[in-house]
């Protein structure tokens, strides 16, 4: 008998009725043990979302963000809620550009209204089947009786510790002789537990009243928003310089916003708006449509280049033009016209690489209007990169998907005293040039990070995937749908593949790092390859095998050679997917 050889360091989780990837082992069971009791793909979601809450803290939080996209079979429509916050009332740029000299600090300084709660509570009210009470009963088990740390996690919080300890509210973070946790030390959250009881409390409470499902829901919302957290968090926020007041948190609310999207090579990509860095993706994928990527090779140097200019191309005009459409006039018509990647085709050259961020294209002559170009690179400034996040994705057996990618971790800025969550710090990822498309204003989202997506075939759900990684994010979801797509490859196959990431914009967060020409491949990538991109003006930064900073994508595909559902899950971090 010949000998079998694995293709794939993880095995490609295939099965007949649903699926759940997500960024935590202990986020995939609670999907799972939903799935199992009869919740649907929005159920089995924020449940799991939650508890990506409760075991992440280092990089995502309840008081966070967290944007989501549902595929919802039943219609076959797609929508997105837009899980981010808005900057408080009081806040101006002028107050960081001169009292700060510039500069956006740590702590609640930064702080925008929290949103990640009202995010997964709106999902569950409008598009799941369950109860409050039933889907947040995992997270409460983790966060009450507690989780081993890994080594990811020990690893994050220990590069924070100097953070944690001037929070005195943030110590509930580190042991109680105040060093580090470490790998297999137990993570209790009893602050966190006690929010997550008063939500439920407040759900049974509305229930008893006579409300219906949704509505008992949204009054558990409520509570956070309007209730004795709000002004909680409120106090909190005032007590420590911070901007945001209760009126900010009582007047705030997520939306159920339509998605943006295109389609390549047969299927339609959809992403979150240009409140994020959605839009990067299905721009990328429209530029790299043109090219016949399956007869250049995976990840030659001819495909590797076109990829990678592609993407400059896009973070171009994310730079440009992206921001809050209710603040700024973004062109998102033309951006995502394919006459208008035509122009950017034109402009790619198959010999030579991009040595800095390129200058933006013209998408208002593709919406009949004129306009100018945007805000243009600073100088360079060259810099670490940032933590980042998680992300979850879940498929039901009726074929409603649901992606979401939760954010925010205890990093930043410092837990609220009696809540257990910080306030979302994503008011690092604003710019305080006025000039810039996404520059801060009072009332005003910065642009994201976070940006799930999914994609369909013949108007049904064929993928669901999304991943951390800051910039990064657009870079590997875009090398997924290309090795799945272009390169026929399973799932998992897709995900455990050697990526590259461009540095060739200004980072998203502050202070804006920007190294021209930066391009960071990992280690499987053959030296040969290596040498060919470098020749043609990239500056090439070799990464170690499976780096963390290459992101971590989860994905299920629907209806595929494997089976109904096939699952995958990067063994980059603590990723794991299951399916029943």
């Amino acid at each position: 008998m010949a000998t079998f050889v694995t293709p794939t360091f993880r095995p490609v989780i295939t099965s007949a009725n649903y699926a759940v990837s997500a960024g935590h082992y202990l986020a995939t069971q609670a999907g799972m043990r939903i799935l199992q009791m009869g919740g649907n793909a929005v159920d089995a979601g924020v449940a799991a979302g939650v508890c990506i809450n409760v075991t992440q803290p280092d990089l995502t939080n309840l008081g966070g963000v967290a944007p989501i996209i549902i595929y919802l079979a039943k219609t076959r429509e797609v929508v997105t809620i837009s899980g981010l916050g808005r900057w408080p009332k009081k806040a101006s740029l002028e107050y960081f550009r001169d009292e700060l000299k510039g500069e956006i600090p740590l702590g609640v300084k930064n702080a925008i209204t929290p949103s990640a709660c009202d995010a997964w509570l709106t999902a569950l009210a409008r598009y799941g089947t369950m109860t409050l009470g039933q889907v947040l009963e995992p997270a409460l088990q983790l966060a009450s009786e507690g989780f081993p740390a890994s080594r990811l996690f020990t690893h994050m919080l220990t590069g924070i510790h100097a953070n944690l300890m001037q929070w005195p509210t943030s110590r509930e973070y580190v042991r109680p002789d105040g060093t580090p946790y470490q790998t297999g030390d137990m993570v209790r959250q009893p602050t966190l537990a006690g929010t997550l009881r008063v939500l439920m409390d407040a759900e049974r409470e509305a229930a008893a009243r006579g409300c219906d499902r949704a509505a008992a829901i949204m009054a558990a919302r409520d509570v956070f928003y309007k209730g004795d957290l709000a002004e909680k968090m409120a106090r909190f926020s005032q007590e420590q310089g911070g901007f945001l007041d209760y009126d900010d948190l009582a007047e705030f609310s997520v939306r159920v916003e339509p998605p943006v999207k295109t389609t390549y090579r047969g299927y339609e990509v959809f992403a979150c708006g240009p409140w994020c860095q959605g839009p990067v993706l299905p721009q990328a994928l429209n530029i790299l449509e043109n090219y016949d990527l399956a007869s250049y090779g995976h990840n030659s140097a001819k495909s590797l280049h076109v990829i990678i200019e592609a993407l400059k191309a896009s973070f171009a005009d994310r730079h440009a033009y992206y921001g809050d459409p209710d603040f700024v006039d973004v062109p998102i018509d033309g951006l995502l016209n394919k006459d208008y990647a035509r122009q950017w085709v034109e402009r790619i050259s198959l010999e030579s690489a991009w040595k800095d961020m390129p200058a933006p294209g013209d998408p208002w002559a593709y919406e009949g209007k004129t306009g100018r170009a945007g805000y243009q690179p600073p100088a360079p400034q060259p810099g670490p990169l940032g933590s980042d996040t998680s992300y979850c994705c879940v498929v039901d057996r009726e074929g409603n998907g649901f992606s979401a990618t939760p954010s925010d971790g205890v990093r930043y800025t410092p837990v609220v005293p009696g809540v257990g969550v910080v306030l979302s710090p994503r008011g690092f990822q604003s710019w305080l040039d006025p000039r810039h498309p996404s520059s801060l204003q009072p009332g005003k989202r910065p642009r994201l990070t976070p940006s799930p997506a999914l994609m369909l075939k013949d108007g049904k759900l064929a993928m669901t995937f999304g991943t951390p990684g800051l910039d990064v994010q657009p870079q590997a979801m875009a090398q997924l749908i290309l090795n799945v797509v272009d390169y026929k490859m399973d799932v998992q196959a897709a995900i455990e593949q050697p990526r590259v990431a461009t540095f060739n914009f200004p980072a998203s967060q502050h202070p804006h790092n920007y190294t021209p020409g930066h391009l960071c491949a990992e280690g499987r990538i053959p030296e040969s390859t290596l040498a060919e991109l470098a020749a043609k003006g990239h500056q090439v930064t070799k990464w170690p095998d499976f780096i963390a900073s290459a992101g971590a994508l989860c994905a299920i595909c629907v209806d595929t050679e494997y089976g109904p559902r096939a699952a995958g899950a990067d063994p980059r971090r603590t990723a794991y997917a299951m399916g029943w």
